[in-house]
């Protein structure tokens, strides 16, 4: 029976390759000569300091074009918060991988509305789709594709 898996992952060598990109463009920009401005990677996240909010803001479009380059999905960051620390405006971002648990069965009674023939099951941080034919499983990833979802979706595992 023909399957395939939505998933929602982000490749980290990638994140990487991006925030190394935007240190390097906060390292050449003008409007930064002199200011204590700085983007880091960790496990949880990327946090992103600056002096003054507008920088933070500056920092975070250079840091979504960035990713934009990378063809990774800006909607991957949720912004954790913000706290101001001496002098500096600090905001961490977290990287969302899987699906979580409401937003997949979302997904799935999107599937279900659609009167498709397929079945959609959540299984972990992934959601499987089968269905008796290959076009229906493509016209379920066309409906998922079209849906404005704030998490970015990966559609594998495409088994016939």
């Amino acid at each position: 029976m023909p399957s395939f898996d939505i998933v929602s992952e982000i490749d980290m060598h990638e994140v990487t390759n991006a925030v190394d990109q935007a240190k390097r463009e906060l390292g050449n920009r003008w409007d930064f000569k002199n200011v204590e401005a700085d983007i880091e990677l960790d496990d949880k996240g990327i946090t992103i300091s600056a002096e003054q909010e507008f920088q933070l803001e500056q920092l975070m479009d250079m840091l979504r074009m960035a990713f934009a380059k990378r063809n990774i999905d800006a909607r991957a960051l949720a912004e954790d918060g913000e706290s101001k620390s001496g002098k500096l405006v600090k905001q961490h971002l977290l990287l969302k991988q899987g699906i979580e648990t409401d937003m997949a069965k979302k997904i799935v009674k999107m599937i279900k509305d659609g009167k498709l023939k397929v079945q959609a099951s959540i299984e972990g941080d992934k959601v499987r789709v089968k269905g008796k034919k290959r076009d229906d499983l493509q016209t379920a990833i066309a409906l998922l594709k079209e849906a404005e979802l704030d998490v970015p979706l990966q559609f594998n595992n495409f088994r016939d």
